[in-house]
């Protein structure tokens, strides 16, 4: 068997600049890859079946994003192999650190070796835009800036940080809230370099807050905090993040939290893990 980490990631900032005829939002957005991660183990099989041995509740096999990368994957490349597929999941569902995007990534990235078909990047990309908006970073594997619908990549570079990460009791929903008439769509667009990531926001933040209370609290309760460098939720929430310069610090902090919230501690990373040997 063969064993393979999908990072978290977490949206420093995430501004929407525009909206497309088609109605898919603009972004600018950076990417950071956290040491908090799922975990997909991988058999092979010669009769080309697929098969996710513990899906997720609720989530029926064939809609699940590692059966579907799997399946894109062998349908682009005929490959004859199959795969029995064994995710371990720790990152939180509906929580905007982007596990569904990862696992699949990190599916693609796996198969592409076990299976030997050895797909470019660029063709790698493609794929995982069309299983969603936020699998090509992982695929990327470094920590980006990103525009479009979230698809153009430039890698930044991130000085050494260390994140409280707390988990609100809910799931939100991305589709409801980018169609939210409260939704602002205008951010004016910055430009890299330079910039600074401190003068960012997330402007889904104040939505989601408006309709999910435990997620204002949590945000709240993180803003309060001392030594922190951004406060602010990633994604379309619902996690949200305090950034501190030390572990220690982030640790100090984690500590306090009261008794009715969850949370973790997880450091950023530079890179994707499954890069980090090429370094």
């Amino acid at each position: 068997m063969h064993t393979f980490p999908a990072p978290a990631k977490l949206n420093l900032f995430l501004h929407v600049v525009g909206r497309r005829q088609d109605g898919y939002h603009l972004l600018q957005t950076v990417f950071r890859f956290l040491d908090f991660c799922d975990e997909l183990s991988f058999d092979l099989r010669t009769d080309g079946v697929i098969k996710l041995h513990n899906p997720l509740p609720g989530v029926p096999e064939e809609k699940d994003l590692c059966v579907r990368a799997a399946t894109l994957l062998q349908q682009k490349t005929a490959a004859g192999l199959g795969a029995d597929i064994y995710l371990q999941k720790k990152i939180p569902m509906g929580g905007g650190l982007g596990g569904g995007s990862s696992d699949a990534a990190t599916t693609l990235l796996a198969l592409n070796r076990l299976w030997g078909v050895n797909l470019t990047m660029e063709v790698l990309l493609e794929l995982g835009l069309q299983l969603g908006a936020d699998v090509p970073v992982f695929i990327f594997g470094r920590n980006a800036f990103a525009e479009g619908v979230g698809e153009e990549l430039s890698a930044i570079e991130l000085p050494a940080a260390c994140y409280l990460v707390l988990v609100p009791p809910v799931q939100v929903s991305t589709a409801e809230i980018f169609s939210s008439k409260e939704l602002t769509r205008n951010t004016i667009p910055i430009k890299i370099p330079p910039f600074s990531i401190r003068q960012g926001r997330n402007d889904l933040e104040p939505v989601v807050c408006r309709s999910y209370p435990e997620v204002a609290r949590c945000l709240e309760w993180l803003k309060r905090l001392e030594n922190t460098t951004i406060a602010a939720m990633s994604g379309s929430g619902a996690c949200v993040f305090a950034e501190f310069a030390t572990e220690q610090e982030a640790k100090t902090a984690f500590a306090q939290i009261p008794s009715d919230m969850k949370g973790f501690v997880a450091k950023g990373l530079n890179c994707h893990p499954m890069y980090q040997s090429r370094e």
